[in-house]
């Protein structure tokens, strides 16, 4: 019989006391040092999705902000935790200047405006299907992996399934509460790898939680940084911004299948 998900809790945009503190960073996902501690396969073993050159030898912090997405390129934008330089941006219009809304597509984009990842929604599907390309989508282009619910009916509640290829990935938590991580599966049935993690950050100085429009991307060493970033953009396209409380646990469900 499949394990239920874990349930994580994420603390409400408030003050903390410093035993509050020291509770959320002893039992939340979002703040203890699991990576690699679930795993029976190597962090090595991890493949490069969008490229290379995205993945680092180290751990690696994002800081993400999410903007208004009625501007160009200011939907997201994803930022080195230790340098403070702009690693992604997200553009909601095409080079064309027409909204890239209007035919359901995002671009993921390095700093200088260059297309990274062409994100778009496939229509007709119940099931909220996002295909990713490589750069800049032209017709006929194969996807290098697709998004879909694993359920029809809405609510940011279930887990994820990932696939890139012969590999697999899951993703346990809450995106919608700032709240989930990526775990890799590999190909041999072996148990899960934490390979990303989204978390809410915390103000140093005032111990107060973020809203949920600023918050962390932790990337375990081999990473692809631009999948994961991806990730986060269709994540955010199929739950939207749950409105409900902010101290309710949900766990979203999600199907990723993934081509190179």
């Amino acid at each position: 019989m499949a394990s239920q998900p874990h349930i994580y809790h994420c603390m409400s945009a408030s003050p903390l006391s410093a035993f509050q503190l020291t509770l959320y960073r002893s039992f939340s996902f979002c703040d203890h040092p699991i990576f690699g501690m679930e795993a029976d396969l190597g962090a090595s073993e991890v493949v490069a999705v969008v490229g290379e050159r995205f993945c680092s030898q180290a751990e690696r912090e994002l800081t993400i902000r999410k903007t208004s997405l009625f501007f160009p390129g200011d939907g997201f934008a994803a930022y080195d935790h230790e340098t403070g330089d702009m690693v992604f941006r997200v553009d909601t219009y095409d080079r064309s200047g027409s909204p890239a809304f209007a035919d359901r597509q995002i671009l993921l984009m390095d700093p200088s405006g260059e297309p990274i990842v062409t994100l778009r929604r496939k229509l007709p599907s119940l099931h909220q299907r996002w295909e990713a390309f490589l750069g800049e989508r032209k017709e006929g282009q194969r996807p290098l992996f697709a998004v879909r619910r694993s359920s029809i009916f809405g609510g940011d509640r279930g887990g994820f399934a990932v696939e890139v290829e012969s590999d697999e990935y899951r993703i346990e938590g809450s995106f919608s509460q700032r709240c989930c991580r990526l775990l890799y599966e590999g190909s041999g049935g072996g148990r899960a790898v934490v390979v990303a993690e989204i978390k809410r950050k915390v103000d140093a100085l005032s111990h107060v939680v973020l809203g949920r429009d600023v918050f962390s991307l932790y990337l375990q060493p081999h990473c692809d940084s631009a999948f994961a970033m991806g990730l986060v953009i269709v994540l955010d396209q199929i739950t939207g911004d749950d409105e409900e409380d902010e101290e309710q646990v949900d766990s979203p469900m999600t199907e990723i299948s993934c081509n190179r």
